[in-house]
């Protein structure tokens, strides 16, 4: 689970980039909302916890996925991390960069290293998601 990381703190949590314009959830992944779609990966933070990227396993392309369950796993060289749903919504398209590069979300988790994207089932749980300032402050930054 990635929810386990807000109790290990990184060395260099000033040198984290938390993007203004993403929403967070407490599981560590952030989200780009775009219109009624919404772009899902996991957050510097949690990929600078994790170490090295070797795999993401994500089989939900096509299902819909509830808000909070998990929706795929990354592995890491020495742990294996669930992926947690931050909105209800069918999941469209798995980033087909990850079966070749995974090791994009170590370099570039808001770019290259996206997960998945969703059709937002329930545009009210927007709401829930935290802000980048809020996200910081939960992971102590």
């Amino acid at each position: 689970m990635l929810a386990k990381f807000y109790y290990f703190w990184p060395t260099k949590l000033t040198d984290m980039n938390f993007p203004a314009d993403l929403k967070y959830t407490k599981d560590h992944e952030w989200v780009r909302i775009e219109g009624s779609e919404a772009v899902v990966g996991i957050t510097d933070f949690a990929q600078h916890e994790l170490g090295d990227i070797v795999y993401v396993d994500i089989t939900s392309v096509g299902k819909e996925v509830a808000r909070e369950e998990v929706f795929g796993t990354v592995e890491a060289v020495k742990t294996v991390s669930d992926l947690f749903m931050p909105l209800t919504g069918t999941v469209s398209e798995i980033n087909p960069g990850l079966d070749t590069r995974p090791e994009s979300v170590n370099s570039d988790p808001y770019g290259d290293g996206w997960m998945v994207r969703i059709s937002i089932k329930d545009s009210s749980e927007i709401s829930h998601l935290l802000s980048a300032e809020d996200y910081q402050s939960l992971v102590g930054a």
